[in-house]
């Protein structure tokens, strides 16, 4: 009782001017602190509850009186200056200290204060003391200037008196002191379970207003580097049980509110975290190792939960709070200047480098339970946390982008990876999309979120120094490899085409003409997989991406050299790869058109072997390899190519029977195939008497002629198939059997004979179409009775005609499903009809309410979020409109109804019942009075 009226008398006192005796009123209060202290302790540990309720009862409201007190007495401090005087010096910087002690332990017994005063009581006094402290804090240093802080520190090199210099280290002990007693609250009302929100809340906010303090001189003299270890340690454990919660009894969906809860204070220390790593980034260097393993197993912990169903809404929440987040802290600590190069080097190779960083980390259970699976996760997870930097690389500064760059073949590496490869092609992530208040999260395949975060760097990278280190990147991947990696590379350079400013557009064709220039060469216009031909393919694809002048360019580029060895080359290189004749400007094309035609009619005038002979090995043939090449791209006129091209098919033939050099046979092979393919696009030359010699020919080649034991010739069947089917544009008399008809029966039981499931479908094709067309009746006859499809599939030993023609049939039902176009009317119907049914299950969905829960908020930059997901009402107000609209609105809607109801009874209406031009209508109808039941609604 006369400790409790000592405070009251005391209290009374601090509000008139006490500059005279402050001294003794702190002693006081650090006194009152300590006997607290003392006897709060014992108090807890007493278990004669019964008998001394009383005692307590009177002693917890003490100790509610000292805490006002203590408030009082640090606002009263603030109103007189910072004292110089030692003794008084000595007893602030005791009082400081022990009254911050007092809070500790109240926060840190508040389980147990609670059985004898209100939790609720002892957090708002608490709340208030501590917001004295940090205003307290706040007026010293703004009392000093800050700016002679240098000039203090020369005089202490000579020992000599400063004036200030007692002040600032008074300050400067003080603010230190209160920043290690608040981040100590902070950390156990973390592990309290958080319920403590407000007290989180309030001494991690006032470590960072503190160390805002003092134009970073507080940096000289406090731990920052421990606090933000602190805070990463707050944000490791908060997610390691979260997630040991989860996946240790996966039962069913974790609810939206469950993952705000779990992640919301996680989001809340890595906040404070990139503020702390702002202020002072060269002290987060020094723990920089932690920094970025939490980050990289929080990145692992996202896929993780992606990969789980009953988690998604976890991983939906987690990249909605967390992942920007977190990768802000890195960016604070790349982005400093504070921060030397190499030392930001060195983080991204520790990140970003095989074997730099140890995979165990994301299995250990010490740390993480068992929620992250292992290794292969964890290299998803570093590839995750890569694509984060590439989405997000306009925070970036242009070193951390240039040295994200080198990074790439890093990144490639990883995907080729046969732990990661799988899951970049079948994982689906969350990602998020816009920017502000419209951020939404978006699930995709990781390969589409790959590209997307690819084309934002190089969009980002454009017009800074890291582009060159990105185009030479793309240049050299032109040859990579693996197939992935390749089509990512032509889906950047496509992307770029499309959306670049045409000078940049013109520079990438330029180097892409001069990369061709450097591997062309004679020996590997022909040879698929040269460097010459995949820059050819990559040049082409890209052209068909790009604007007309673009293409004119690199076909200019190819043949202003005209007439030499070299834009021989590198032009049949590309006609051979698809090259877009069809995008050249009118002009150009009918140029190209005429330079291709005439230069095939001179070579298959001149064809003989000793023409042959004298021409480069490389451009054997260029010319027939052009045409055939560019039929697809070209209307070439059916009056160029005549029936001299069939007497060159027949030379070919007759020429590869009789010649005995290997290399010149190799040619002869390719240039039948080649002209094959030119004879299959000519109707008009299937009409023409000299067809049936190159049909005897070709039934020589491949079947009864001694050339049959030439395995190379199956080189030339996929072109074979072609010319086959265009048979069927010949005039055929079948009561003849003459040579002709007996050879094409021959060629026919050939192909379709073939065991290779390649060869069987292009046989198949090529029949089928030759069946549909030809005036035979006859087919059987060119059916062999050892054809593939003839045999059964449990033996495979049983052949038979009859069960030919049924698979024969099958196939080309599926051949004609795949080329329908226009759907069917029942199709249509039954889509209208199920449109209706998802209009209205989304009605009803969208009018249901759901309640608004009650829940503790964490303040995170400023703004209130709540630990709990609620959804609140909101009403969008509208203009009143007249009461007759309304009821006639109403009225529509009801009719409406009835309609949807009626046609939802009959599942299968006839086409007589409900034709589809009603059903479309209907349909639009009613998304025409959705529109103006929306516009007309009240609140």
């Amino acid at each position: 009782m006369l400790n409790s009226a000592i405070l009251q008398v005391a209290a009374k006192h601090l509000e008139s001017d006490i500059s005279n005796c402050l001294a003794h009123f702190l002693v006081l209060g650090t006194k009152a602190s300590i006997w607290c202290g003392k006897h709060l302790k014992m108090t807890l540990m007493s278990t004669e509850e019964s008998q001394e309720e009383e005692h307590e009862n009177l002693f917890f409201q003490l100790f509610l009186d000292l805490l006002s007190f203590l408030g009082a007495c640090f606002s009263a401090l603030a109103i007189y200056p910072v004292s110089v005087e030692k003794m008084t010096v000595d007893i602030v910087e005791t009082f400081f200290d022990e009254e911050l002690n007092l809070i500790k332990d109240s926060i840190s017994e508040i389980k147990r204060i609670q059985s004898f005063v209100s939790e609720e009581v002892v957090v708002k006094v608490t709340q208030e003391v501590i917001d004295s402290v940090i205003r307290l804090c706040g007026a010293y240093a703004r009392a000093l200037n800050w700016e002679s802080w240098e000039e203090k520190l020369e005089r202490d090199k000579t020992d000599m008196d400063f004036e200030g210099a007692n002040s600032m280290n008074h300050v400067i002990n003080v603010t230190k002191c209160t920043i290690e007693k608040l981040c100590e609250m902070g950390i156990i009302a973390a592990n309290n379970g958080g319920s403590l929100v407000p007290i989180i809340n309030m001494s991690w906010k006032g470590v960072v207003t503190l160390l805002q303090l003092g134009d970073g001189v507080l940096a000289t003299k406090v731990n920052v580097a421990a606090l933000i270890s602190n805070l990463i340690s707050l944000v490791n454990e908060s997610i390691r049980h979260a997630a040991e919660a989860w996946f240790s009894s996966l039962k069913e969906n974790i609810s939206v509110s469950e993952a705000r809860k779990a992640f919301l204070p996680v989001k809340f220390y890595l906040v404070n975290a990139v503020k702390i790593s702002s202020l002072y980034p060269y002290q987060a260097y020094l723990v920089q190792s932690e920094i970025t393993k939490c980050i990289l197993m929080m990145s692992t912990l996202k896929i993780s939960l992606s990969n789980e169903k009953l988690l998604k809404t976890a991983s939906d929440v987690f990249t909605e709070l967390l992942e920007k987040t977190s990768l802000d802290l890195l960016i604070a600590l790349l982005n400093s200047v504070q921060v030397k190069r190499e030392l930001k080097v060195e983080i991204l190779d520790y990140l970003f480098s095989e074997g730099s960083c140890p995979n165990s980390v994301a299995g250990d259970p010490t740390t993480w339970g068992e929620a992250l699976p292992g290794e292969r996760t964890f290299l998803i997870g570093r590839v995750s946390l890569f694509l984060n930097f590439l989405r997000f690389s306009l925070d970036l500064d242009d070193d951390v982008k240039l040295g994200i760059a080198g990074k790439l073949g890093w990144f490639f590496d990883m995907l080729v990876n046969e732990e990661v490869y799988s899951s970049i092609l079948l994982l689906q992530v969350p990602v998020l999309y816009g920017s502000g208040k419209t951020v939404e999260v978006v699930w995709q395949p990781l390969f589409s979120s790959l590209l997307n975060a690819l084309q934002i760097y190089m969009l980002v990278v454009s017009s800074g120094p890291a582009w060159r280190e990105l185009e030479s990147f793309l240049l050299e991947n032109l040859f990579h490899p693996h197939f992935l990696c390749w089509e990512i590379v032509m889906e950047l350079w496509c992307f770029m085409v499309r959306h670049g400013e045409s000078g940049m557009v013109s520079g990438i064709a330029g180097k892409l003409c001069s990369l061709m220039k450097l591997v062309a060469s004679t020996e590997s216009v022909l040879v698929a997989d040269s460097a010459l031909r995949k820059v050819a393919r990559s040049i082409s694809i890209i052209l068909t991406f790009g604007a007309q002048s673009m293409v004119d360019q690199v076909y200019m580029a190819i043949v202003r050299d005209e007439g030499t060895q070299l834009s021989s080359v590198m032009r049949l290189a590309l006609f051979m790869e698809g090259f877009p004749l069809n995008l050249l400007s009118d002009k150009m094309k009918r140029i190209a058109m005429q330079r291709i035609i005439t230069d095939y009619c001179l070579f298959i005038e001149n064809f003989d072997e000793k023409s042959m002979k004298s021409l480069d090995c490389g451009l054997f043939g260029a010319p027939v390899f052009a045409l055939s090449a560019s039929l697809q791209s070209l209307q070439i006129s059916t009056s160029d190519i005549n029936v001299k091209t069939l007497k060159f098919l027949v030379a070919i033939i007759h020429n590869y029977r009789v010649c005995e050099d290997q290399l010149m046979k190799d040619q002869y092979r390719k240039l039948l195939s080649e002209t094959l393919v030119i004879v299959s696009n000519m109707k008009h030359l299937y009409a023409s008497l000299e067809m049936e010699k190159v049909i005897c020919e070709l039934e020589n080649l491949f079947i009864s002629g001694p050339a049959v034991s030439d395995t190379q010739l199956y080189e030339c069947k996929p072109d074979l198939a072609l010319f086959m089917a265009g048979l069927a544009h010949m005039d055929i008399k079948e009561a003849d059997e003459s040579s002709k008809i007996s050879a094409l029966w021959d060629l026919y039981h050939m192909l379709l004979g073939e065991r290779h499931w390649a060869f069987i479908h292009l046989a198949i094709t090529a029949f089928g179409y030759f069946s549909a067309r030809t005036n035979c009746n006859k087919l059987w006859r060119f059916v062999p009775q050892d054809a593939a499809l003839s045999y059964d599939l449990t033996s495979g030993n049983e052949a038979n005609l009859e069960r030919f023609m049924s698979k024969f049939k099958v196939f080309l039902e599926k051949e004609t499903a795949l080329l329908t176009i226009t759907a069917s009317s029942d199709q249509l119907g039954l889509l209208v009809r199920e449109g209706l049914k998802l209009k209205e299950m989304f009605q009803k969905i969208s009018n249901v309410v759901i309640e608004t829960a009650e829940c503790d908020y964490m303040e995170i930059d400023g703004e209130k979020q709540a630990m709990e997901m609620n959804s609140e009402k909101q009403s969008n107000r509208k203009r009143k409109f007249p009461d007759g609209i309304e009821k006639g609105m109403e009225l529509l809607q009801s009719g409406m109804k009835v309609i949807v109801d009626s046609i939802s009874q009959n599942d299968q209406p006839s086409s007589n019942e409900l034709p589809d031009s009603f059903l479309t209508t209907f349909s639009r109808l009613e998304a025409e009075i959705s529109q103006l039941v929306g516009l007309a609604g009240g609140d």
